[in-house]
């Protein structure tokens, strides 16, 4: 364990001690401010060193809630919108137990307008202060100090990917020392060697694929070493990655789960799906009038594509493998679907599975490169996900050809309902081969929660900005 990090766990708790009773006092003197009293006069009486014992008391509780609650752990992998997220659900947490101490004890807060004000404060010191904190350790990380030392042992791209991740960005804590293409007697030997030469913390098995004997023997080292010993899964052969474990007549049971997107969170993300739609609907109406106009004074035919070559209305797989009726802002010449499977065959550039990409596509309108460039045809499905067919976030849609070319594997993304937007969008859009938007999306599905389609959508715009591969 790097000192630093005990560091700046150790200093968290006492920040976050300190930020309460700030977001106290600072919710204090403005209920007695005079622009306050003015609005609303001051029928109480309410001594600040009387308030003040009762703040000591309270934020003392808060902060055992939030070590309770998770906040205090060290060497958390959370982003800091998962911080943030957290930081909300301990403070409400603790804002219920203030309104039980008012219940019980009528006479220790005569202003409602005081506990709402602190509550409100409290996450807006605490997530700046913890949002500083990160600035801070990741300087920290930029400039080599505190960073760990990790072997990776791989041969795969997952290594390659990991490594690349690490090399690039010095903020993230880790820094490669070696990498280890296999564990055998001799590469053990070596390792062994270079132990004694260079600091290591962490060996990442990031090939799943190694052999038994390899794996136990990496384990061992590690333990021996006392090394920490971490493993990337293959998200594409691990069958099982969400299970939950019941005991029936003495027996441990193990149910495996398709998702979390069942009961409580599928009713959850479809009412996330129609507030978010109806808010971008209204957001983004100027820009859906003006493409309708340019589209149609660019070029001959409908606004929307809609329907195929020969007439027929235009399909997309969505949830569980059912094809719904799909449309989107045009942006082909009318009549050229089709030459994507014949005449520019050859210029397909998404030749590592079934989706066909064309590059510099030459039946793109001049209208249509700049909607696609800026994703603004897929504006239209936010209609689609208030009909029901489509979600804010998921696995992108595909043609029923498309998907009747899926491997066994690939077809887990057809669990939930196809998204506008995606992980494998926000993490490198049309850069990705297929098998890694599988990879991706698999792990989103198996993964999800409101707060990841939260995440995923502010990261939306970031992406877009990003020059695709084809436009």
């Amino acid at each position: 364990m790097k000192k630093s990090e005990l560091f700046f766990s150790f200093l968290l708790v006492p920040l976050d001690f300190l930020m309460i009773i700030l977001a106290g006092i600072s919710a204090y003197y403005i209920r007695f401010a005079d622009f306050t009293r003015e609005i609303r006069p001051v029928i109480f009486n309410l001594p600040f060193g009387r308030y003040f014992e009762a703040l000591l008391l309270i934020a003392s509780i808060w902060v055992v809630l939030f070590s309770l609650a998770g906040l205090y752990y060290i060497r958390s992998s959370r982003t800091i919108l998962k911080e943030i997220y957290r930081v909300v659900l301990a403070c409400s947490t603790g804002l219920m137990f203030i309104v039980i101490l008012i219940f019980v004890r009528r006479e220790l807060f005569d202003s409602r307008f005081i506990v709402l004000a602190g509550w409100i404060l409290a996450i807006i010191y605490i997530s700046l202060s913890r949002t500083l904190i990160r600035y801070i350790q990741r300087s920290l990380f930029a400039q080599g100090i505190g960073r760990h030392k990790v072997v990776v042992v791989g041969a795969n791209k997952t290594a390659d990917s990991l490594i690349r991740y690490f090399s690039s960005r010095k903020g993230s804590g880790y820094e490669v020392v070696r990498r280890l293409r296999d564990f055998t007697i001799e590469t053990a030997e070596e390792s062994e060697e270079f132990l004694k030469l260079n600091e290591v913390d962490e060996i990442i098995q990031a090939d799943p694929n190694l052999s038994k004997a390899e794996v136990l023997r990496l384990f061992d080292f590690a333990d021996e070493h006392h090394l920490t010993f971490k493993y990337a899964a293959d998200l594409l052969e691990a069958k099982v990655l969400r299970t939950e474990v019941v005991e029936v007549a003495g027996v441990p049971v193990v149910e495996v789960k398709k998702t979390s997107l069942d009961g409580w969170g599928r009713i959850l993300k479809r009412i996330f799906d129609i507030i978010g739609s109806l808010i971008f609907i209204i957001l983004t109406s100027p820009v859906l009038v003006i493409a309708a106009i340019l589209i149609k004074l660019d070029s001959h035919g409908p606004v929307f594509f809609s329907r195929r070559d020969d007439g027929s209305f235009l399909y997309r797989i969505g949830q569980g493998g059912k094809p719904f009726r799909y449309f989107k802002f045009r942006s082909m010449i009318p009549g050229t679907d089709n030459m994507r499977y014949n005449e520019l065959a050859d210029k397909n550039f998404r030749k590592d599975g079934p989706m066909v990409k064309i590059k510099e596509d030459p039946r793109v309108t001049r209208v249509g490169k700049w909607i696609r460039r800026w994703s603004v045809d897929e504006l239209a499905e936010l209609f689609l996900v208030l009909r029901g067919d489509m979600s804010l976030v998921g696995p992108r849609p595909h043609l029923p050809e498309e998907v009747a070319k899926y491997e066994r594997h690939h077809k887990k993304v057809l669990t939930i309902k196809p998204g506008i937007t995606g992980l494998a969008q926000t993490s490198g859009r049309s850069d990705l081969s297929f098998e890694e938007e599988v990879k991706l999306d698999t792990y989103y599905i198996e993964n999800w929660s409101l707060l990841s389609d939260l995440s995923i959508l502010l990261r939306t715009p970031l992406a877009v900005l990003r020059k695709k591969d084809a436009e």
